[in-house]
């Protein structure tokens, strides 16, 4: 560390840094609970499939598995923008549906069981690209409309 750079960290009050890492923490823990819910959720429209309006029932899966992995980016970023996590969780989302093109043996028999179908998925389809980008859309708007945010 550059003397100009200590210098800088030497002013800052121990009362602030301590309060960002507070406010940091609460952050994640709010992330990481969010992760669980969608989680359940989605997994709940899979088990309760036949109970669930038809459209729920095909649709809701994809978008909530995508609400997922962006509350997952916000768990490991929270410091970042809301920004940072919508376009990485959309590419995320997208990198393991094109993964889905490639069709070799070892990778068929990891999505042939249950963990791996949930993570993997089974086949390519283009209409699980738009559930992807609807579910992160809307966990990025539930992500700005939380109360406990501070308007930035």
């Amino acid at each position: 560390m550059h003397k100009a750079e200590w210098k800088y960290y030497r002013t800052i009050p121990m009362s602030i840094s301590n309060e960002r890492s507070v406010c940091r923490w609460r952050e994640r823990v709010a992330y990481i609970v969010a992760v669980f819910v969608v989680m359940a959720l989605g997994l709940g429209s899979r088990a309760f499939a036949d109970v669930l309006p038809v459209f729920v029932a095909e649709h809701f899966g994809d978008a909530l598995w995508a609400c997922m992995i962006y509350f997952g980016f916000r768990t490991l970023y929270a410091h970042k923008k809301i920004s940072f996590a919508l376009w990485w969780s959309l590419a995320f989302c997208f990198a393991i549906e094109g993964s889905q093109l490639y069709q070799a043996d070892w990778i068929n028999y990891l999505r042939e069981t249950t963990m791996g179908a949930l993570v993997l998925g089974k086949g390519f389809l283009t209409a699980d690209l738009v559930r992807y980008t609807a579910g992160v859309a809307v966990a990025s708007l539930l992500d700005l409309a939380w109360p406990w945010r501070k308007p930035s």
